[in-house]
């Protein structure tokens, strides 16, 4: 199969979009879209750094977590996490960002472009309190486009029937980390037990 290098060649085999398919992309957010956001717990987050690269940051909370600043401006709080922060800075970096918003039990999802921009006034972050922790950070979102994405890949996913999902798992940092750094099973078991822990106990905290 041949490598595609123009967009002729995407066409030929992706048509364009209905008319109608087009007008769904809204400059801005209308009652739907921030009804939908009002109940998302869960969005994935695209940024992208000077040298080009793409970065995806899940990020979750409550339901309503990304607020609705106005039709056209998101708030995105910042929570404890990992500390690489490579979102954060992209945004730094370029400004841009590019969101999926999702809602479990839903098939269509929101998706919003845009530009970013980093703040940390006290009162605002206080304001996006969660179990009254304030936010670490906001990133607030400048809308340029958004539309909703309609529900055949997460149909196709089963991604929201519990009888399609696989017996639930678990990623062992301990495996990824001990022979960078060196060490045995004893160390990896303890890296797991650590991270258990920030799943638990220290879900709100970096110790």
């Amino acid at each position: 199969m041949a490598r595609l290098t123009s967009m002729d060649d995407l066409r030929r085999v992706i048509p364009e979009p209905r008319p109608t398919t087009r007008v769904k992309i809204l400059e801005a957010l209308d009652d739907q879209s921030i009804a939908f956001l009002a109940r998302c717990p869960f969005a994935l987050v695209g940024t992208t750094a000077a040298d080009g690269t793409i970065e995806v940051s899940p990020k979750g909370d409550d339901p309503g977590f990304i607020r609705v600043e106005d039709a056209r401006t998101l708030l995105i709080p910042e929570r404890v996490g990992n500390n690489l922060a490579f979102g954060l800075s992209n945004i730094l970096a370029t400004g841009k960002i590019g969101l999926i918003a999702l809602v479990p039990a839903t098939g269509e999802t929101l998706r919003v472009s845009g530009t970013a921009e980093i703040h940390d006034d006290p009162e605002l972050l206080a304001s996006l309190s969660s179990l009254g922790k304030p936010a670490l950070l906001a990133t607030r979102v400048r809308i340029e486009h958004c539309y909703f994405h309609c529900a055949r890949s997460v149909v196709r996913a089963k991604l929201w029937d519990p009888k399609a999902w696989s017996a639930p798992g678990r990623v062992s940092f301990g495996k990824i980390i001990a022979p960078k750094i060196g060490a045995g099973d004893d160390v990896a078991a303890q890296i797991d037990a650590s991270v258990e822990g920030a799943y638990t106990t220290r879900l709100w905290q970096n110790s």
